[in-house]
C-alpha cells in the first residue's frame, strides 16, 4: 500500500497525484482514503456483527420493552453527538487527526468484551455509550484526512469509495455473526468475543497503513483560523455551514434508526430469530453497490441535491412499512431502498460540508454538523421507541412518515442553489480568533 509523503499536505499531495495521471485521465483516489477504507472495512465487520444481534440480544434476550430498546439505541446511536466536537476540536489542534482517530477506534474496540459482563440495562447503556464515545472522536478526524487529502472536485467520488468499502464490513459483519449464532450454543457471547478480536486489527491497520496529516507550522499564515470550540461553533455564521448543518438536523428528526426498520420487518413478515441476523446484509448490499456511483453523481449535479434525493428513499421505506402489502418481494424492497438513503447521504453530506469549511477546521466543522444530526437522531429514537410502547408500531411508523415529510419540506426550502461541486472555501468570520 502507498503511504503519501508526510512532508506534503494531503491537499498538495491530492492534487500532484491529480497531475502525475496526465492529461485527459481522472484522478485516482487518494492513497489516504483507501487506507482509511481498509481501517473502516475491518471495524464495521467488527460493530456489525454486535449491531446484527442487538436488538435480539435486547428485546427478545433481556426482555426489554420497545421504549427501553428506543432508550438504549438511542445513546448507541446519538451519545457520540457529546464528544464529536472535542474530538474535532483535538484533531485540527496541531493536527492530530490520527492520534485522535486511534484513541476512537481504540476506545470502540475495548468496550466490545464488556459486553460479556453487563447483563443490566444500566450497565449495557454504560458500555454503548462508551462505545459511542469512541465513534464520536474518530468520526470528524477520519473525514476531514479523507476531504483534506481528496481534490474538491472528486470528493464525492472519494467519500463513496470509502462508504463501500465501510459498507462492505457492514456487510460481512452481519454474515459472520449469523454463522457464529448457528455454529456455537452459547452464539451471544461468542460474537461478542470475535467481535473485540477483529475491532484490535482495524486499530492495527491505522496505526501501520494511514499517513498522519502533517503538523502545521508553528506561526499560523497570516488570516488562518486557529482551532478552537469558538472558532468551531462561529462556523455557523457561514451561510452555506448554517443551512447544511439545519437541514442535516431536520432530517435527523425523522430518521427512524436501522435497528427499528429491522424489527419492523421482523414483525410483519414473521423472520426466526435466527435469520434476523441476515436483514442489516440487504441494506450493505444495496448501499455497496450505490455508494460510488452517487458519489459521482453527487460531484456532477449536486451534493445537497442527492442529499435530499436519498432522503425521499427513506420515506418510501416508511411507507412500505405502513402500507398493509404483503409480498415476498417487501423486505428486498425495503432493504434496497434503505440502504439507497445511506449511499444517497453519508459521505454525501460530509463531501458537501467540507467545500464550506476552510481546511484549518475542517474536523471542527465537519464535527459540528454531525453533532445536529446525531442529535436529532437521537431524540427520534427515544420518540420513536415511545410511540410503539404506547400506540403500536403502525402508530408510530404513520408519524415518522408525516414528520419526515415535513422535514424534507423545509430542508429543500432552505437549500440553496447547488455550488458545492466547485465553490470555493470561505472563509471564515472575522471575529474567529486568530
Amino acid at each position: 500500500m502507498y503511504v503519501a509523503d508526510s512532508r506534503s499536505t494531503p491537499a498538495t499531495a491530492a492534487t500532484a497525484a491529480a497531475r502525475d495521471l496526465g492529461p485527459g485521465r481522472r484522478a485516482a483516489v487518494a492513497p489516504t482514503v483507501l487506507a482509511l477504507g481498509t481501517v473502516s472495512l475491518v471495524t464495521d465487520v467488527s460493530s456489525e456483527m454486535v449491531t446484527a444481534v442487538l436488538p435480539l440480544y435486547l428485546v427478545a434476550g433481556l426482555g426489554l420493552s420497545p421504549l427501553g430498546f428506543g432508550l438504549l439505541d438511542g445513546v448507541y446511536n446519538g451519545f457520540s453527538a457529546l464528544v464529536r466536537l472535542v474530538g474535532g476540536h483535538l484533531a485540527d489542534r496541531g493536527g492530530r487527526h490520527k492520534t485522535v482517530a486511534a484513541l476512537g477506534y481504540g476506545l470502540s474496540a475495548l468496550c466490545k468484551p464488556l459486553l460479556l459482563v453487563a447483563g443490566s440495562l444500566p450497565l449495557i447503556g454504560a458500555v454503548l455509550a462508551a462505545d459511542r464515545t469512541g465513534k464520536g472522536l474518530r468520526t470528524a478526524p477520519r473525514d476531514a484526512l479523507i476531504s483534506l487529502a481528496s481534490p474538491e472536485e472528486s470528493r464525492g467520488r472519494a467519500f463513496g469509495v470509502h462508504r463501500a468499502m465501510d459498507t462492505a464490513g457492514a456487510l460481512i459483519g452481519p454474515l459472520v455473526a449469523f454463522l457464529i449464532l448457528r455454529q456455537v450454543a452459547d452464539g451471544y457471547d461468542a460474537v461478542f468475543t470475535v467481535s473485540f478480536c477483529v475491532a484490535a486489527v482495524g486499530v492495527l491497520v491505522l496505526l501501520l497503513f494511514v499517513p498522519s496529516r502533517p503538523q502545521p507550522p508553528a506561526v499560523p499564515a497570516e488570516g488562518a483560523p486557529r482551532a478552537s470550540l469558538k472558532a468551531a461553533l462561529a462556523l455557523l455564521r457561514v451561510p452555506d455551514v448554517r443551512r447544511l448543518a439545519l437541514c442535516a438536523f431536520l432530517l435527523g428528526l425523522a430518521t427512524v434508526s436501522d435497528s427499528f426498520v429491522y424489527l419492523l420487518l421482523q414483525r410483519r413478515l414473521g423472520v426466526t430469530d435466527r435469520w434476523f441476523a441476515l436483514l442489516p446484509i440487504g441494506t450493505a448490499a444495496a448501499f455497496l453497490l450505490l455508494a460510488v456511483p452517487l458519489g459521482r453523481l453527487a460531484d456532477r449535479v449536486g451534493r445537497r441535491r442527492v442529499f435530499l434525493g436519498g432522503h425521499a428513499a427513506l420515506l418510501l421505506v416508511y411507507g412500505a412499512l405502513l402500507s398493509g402489502w404483503q409480498s415476498p418481494a417487501l423486505p428486498y424492497l425495503v432493504l434496497a431502498l434503505h440502504g439507497g438513503f445511506y449511499a444517497a447521504t453519508d459521505g454525501v453530506l460530509m463531501a458537501a460540508a467540507a467545500g464550506s469549511v476552510p481546511a484549518e477546521l475542517r474536523s471542527s466543522g465537519l464535527a459540528l454538523i454531525q453533532t445536529g444530526q446525531a442529535l436529532a437522531r437521537f431524540g427520534c429514537s427515544i420518540a420513536f421507541g415511545a410511540a410503539w410502547t404506547a400506540w403500536g408500531d403502525r402508530w408510530a411508523v404513520g408519524a415518522a412518515t408525516a414528520v419526515l415529510a415535513v422535514c424534507a419540506a423545509a430542508a429543500f426550502a432552505l437549500q440553496p442553489a447547488d455550488r458545492d461541486t466547485a465553490s470555493p472555501t470561505p472563509a471564515v468570520p472575522e471575529e474567529t480568533p486568530v
